[in-house]
């Protein structure tokens, strides 16, 4: 299976084929010096398997976690490729998770002004949505994805696989990220999950959202209307991730459950629970809110929020801060006052 994702620049491919990692030259070219990253978490394998069809390769394997998107360690990154004489003919691979493919693309994107890179992801998130798109960053101070680029790979390359190697907890996180797709823009998806399809039908799954993301990532690729439905959950679930250490799928899980009408939150938690995702957190609302002031996606007062009234679609609006809280504690039901609605963003 193929997903093509357009953008401005060109398009390029995305593969989903069960072993493809083993023909990564096929589709990747590697006929070159190539960095390849990976972590410790991924098996030591895959990255292997790579650097085995590369004419040449450097590898580097950072420590596993969100811990190392640093700044430091892209610096590293770009140092290890001044190092070995790369040139602007020259490409970086990210075998892993979201992790891995977010700071090698930010790399990719800074060295010499930028250079090719691919993806493959080895995580279920990673290979429905951080892979895919272009979004590529590190962390600042405590806040998430705060420094980056938008850099297309020119590739990603999806081996089903590998996924056999992928313990429940991270399978539950990447599930996350596909159910927020499906609420937002696909109620077939979502009924195929909600109904326990999830596993069984893994490729269509993935292949699905990978398509949607795909047309949103082609209609907006810099996030300016449309592209901001993928950050479902997202608005308050960076900072549950930044003060709680939950994965960040689970962290999008919570953060789903804050903004949704209370007919869609009945079918959600359901599906939420099934998949072992918690659906709420003890942090108080006042240390949520000190953490939403630096996200990336507020300008100081209110952030642009993605609500989900019915499912398979979404509405976004300009949320102050101060209703934030209300929203966080309870007290504000969603008004249809600055909607946003899904025809008006495409």
């Amino acid at each position: 299976m193929k997903v093509s994702v357009s953008v401005p620049d060109g398009k390029y491919d995305v593969v989903i084929e069960k072993g493809v990692l083993g023909r990564a030259g096929s589709f990747a070219d590697l006929n070159r010096k190539v960095l390849v990253v990976t972590d410790s978490g991924v098996p030591a394998e895959y990255a292997e398997k790579v650097r085995k069809q590369c004419r040449a390769s450097v590898l580097v394997t950072l420590p596993q976690g969100e811990k190392s998107k640093t700044l430091e360690n892209f610096a590293m990154l770009c140092r290890t490729m001044l190092e070995n004489g790369f040139t602007r003919n020259d490409c970086a691979v990210a075998v892993g998770g979201g992790v891995v493919t977010d700071i090698t693309g930010f790399a990719a994107a800074s060295y010499m002004r930028g250079i090719a890179f691919y993806n493959v992801p080895t995580t279920l998130l990673a290979q429905t949505d951080a892979s895919v798109g272009g979004k590529t960053a590190v962390d600042l101070d405590g806040v998430k994805n705060i420094v980056g680029a938008f850099w297309q790979p020119r590739g990603v390359l999806i081996d089903p696989e590998v996924l056999r190697t992928l313990d429940r907890r991270q399978f539950a996180s990447g599930m996350a990220e596909i159910i927020k797709t499906a609420l937002c823009l696909d109620k077939p998806l979502f009924e195929l999950i909600k109904n326990g399809g999830a596993e069984q039908n893994i490729d269509r799954i993935i292949y699905e959202s990978v398509r949607l993301k795909a047309e949103v990532v082609a209609a907006d690729e810099k996030e300016t209307g449309l592209r901001r439905v993928l950050n479902f959950g997202h608005t308050v679930g960076h900072a549950v991730e930044t003060l709680t250490g939950l994965l960040h799928g689970e962290s999008v899980a919570v953060g789903m459950t804050y903004m949704c009408s209370d007919s869609v939150r009945a079918e959600l938690l359901p599906v939420l629970k099934m998949y072992g995702l918690p659906t709420e957190t003890d942090t108080p609302p006042e240390k949520l809110l000190e953490v939403l002031a630096h996200d990336k996606k507020s300008d100081g007062n209110a952030v642009n929020a993605v609500f989900v009234n019915e499912t398979g679609s979404f509405e976004i609006k300009k949320v102050t801060l101060a209703d934030m809280k209300d929203i966080l504690i309870g007290n504000q039901k969603l008004s249809p006052a600055g909607r946003f609605t899904q025809s008006e963003c495409k």
